[in-house]
C-alpha cells in the first residue's frame, strides 16, 4: 500500500491577502468537536525548481501537521541571499512544475509570492544578522548569505504563522542560523532538521545539480565521497578525518574546493585535533561554474598515540 498521501491540488496565493484569507477560512473549517486533537500549520520554504529533497521535506511537514493540519510551501527566490555575480536571474523556475509535484506529497497551500510582496518597501533597511554564525564557512565565502536568508525566514515566519518549520540537513549552516535565530529572539515555531536526500551513486540533491553537466555531474561525486572517506577515518582523529577527506578531494579533476572544515555541530566553530565527540565535515567547492555544498556528520574518537 502507498504511503504517499492523498493527492490534493494544493492552493496558491502570491499575496498577504490571500495568504491571511485561507488562514482565516483553515481556522475556521477547524472549529472541532470536543475531544478532536487540532492540527499544526507546517511551513517548508523553498527557492522553487523542486526536486526529491524538498519532497521529502513536504511528506515530513506532512506528518508534523497532522491529518487536520496545514502544510504551507513558500516559493520564493529570495534576492537578499544572492551576491554580485551569482546565479539569482538564472536561478531555475517552475512554479506550475512545483506545483504538479506538491499535489502528490499532501500540500495544502502554495505561497508564491513576488519580491514587491515579501518586501514592499524595497530592500529592508533593518535586517536579522546571523552573528558570527554567519562569518564564517559559507558566511566567509558569500558575506551577508544568512542575513539575507534569516531575514526572508523571519518574515515568512510572520507571514505564515507556523508552529513547525522544516529543513533540509544538507544546508547544515543555515540549519543551525535558523536555530539560533528562533531561540536568540524568541520566535515561537519548532524547527525540524530533515536528513539529506541523496541519488543512489550519492550526490547530494540540489536545486543546482540542473546546471552540470553530464562530465560535470561525475566529478561532483568527489564531494560525498570525501565526506564517506573523512567519516571512515574518525577513528584517527579531526586529523585523520581531514586529511582523508582531503585527499579525496585533491585527487578530484575539475573540483576547485572552497572550504573543507570539521565543526562543533552547535557552534560550527572549528574543532581542534585534540577533539572527540560528534562533529559535521563540510564542504563547499565548485564543479564548472556550478557551487555545491554537502555535508555529513561524524563521530570522532580520540587520535591514538602511536
Amino acid at each position: 500500500m502507498s504511503t504517499e498521501p492523498a493527492q490534493r491540488t494544493p492552493l496558491v496565493v502570491s499575496t498577504r491577502e490571500e495568504l491571511r484569507d485561507e488562514q482565516m477560512r483553515w481556522a475556521l473549517a477547524g472549529s472541532l468537536e470536543a475531544g478532536d486533537e487540532p492540527g499544526r500549520r507546517a511551513v517548508v520554504m523553498t527557492m522553487g525548481a523542486l526536486h526529491e529533497g524538498h519532497l521529502e521535506l513536504v511528506r515530513r511537514a506532512r506528518a508534523e501537521a497532522g491529518p487536520a493540519g496545514q502544510v504551507v510551501v513558500t516559493i520564493f527566490v529570495n534576492p537578499l541571499q544572492f551576491g554580485a555575480g551569482e546565479d539569482l536571474d538564472k536561478y531555475p523556475r517552475d512554479l506550475d512544475g512545483d506545483v504538479a509535484k506538491l499535489a502528490e506529497v499532501g500540500a495544502d497551500v502554495v505561497f508564491a509570492p513576488t519580491p514587491d510582496v515579501v518586501y514592499p518597501d524595497g530592500d529592508p533597511v533593518v535586517r536579522v544578522s546571523a552573528g558570527r554564525v554567519g562569518e564564517v564557512l559559507e558566511g566567509a565565502s558569500r558575506p551577508g548569505h544568512l542575513d539575507g536568508v534569516l531575514t526572508v525566514v523571519l518574515k515568512l515566519m510572520h507571514l505564515v504563522r507556523p508552529d513547525v518549520a522544516l529543513f533540509g540537513e544538507k544546508d547544515a549552516q543555515q540549519l543551525l542560523a535558523v536555530r539560533r535565530m528562533v531561540r536568540d529572539l524568541e520566535v515561537s515555531v519548532e524547527v525540524v532538521g530533515v536528513p539529506t536526500v541523496r541519488e543512489a551513486d550519492g550526490l547530494a540533491l540540489s536545486s543546482r545539480n540542473a546546471y552540470l553537466s553530464p562530465e560535470e555531474r561525475e566529478r561532483a561525486l568527489a564531494l560525498s565521497r570525501a565526506l564517506r572517506a573523512g567519516a571512515a577515518a574518525a577513528d584517527r582523529g579531526a586529523a585523520g578525518v581531514i586529511n582523508d577527506a582531503r585527499e579525496v578531494l585533491d585527487g578530484a579533476d575539475g573540483v576547485v574546493v572552497d572550504y573543507l572544515a570539521l565543526v562543533d555541530p552547535v557552534t560550527v566553530d572549528a574543532v581542534t585535533d585534540d577533539f572527540s565527540g560528534p562533529a559535521l565535515l563540510l564542504v563547499a567547492a565548485r564543479v564548472g561554474s556550478t557551487r555545491l555544498i554537502d555535508n555529513q556528520a561524524v563521530e570522532v574518537s580520540p587520535e591514538v598515540q602511536r
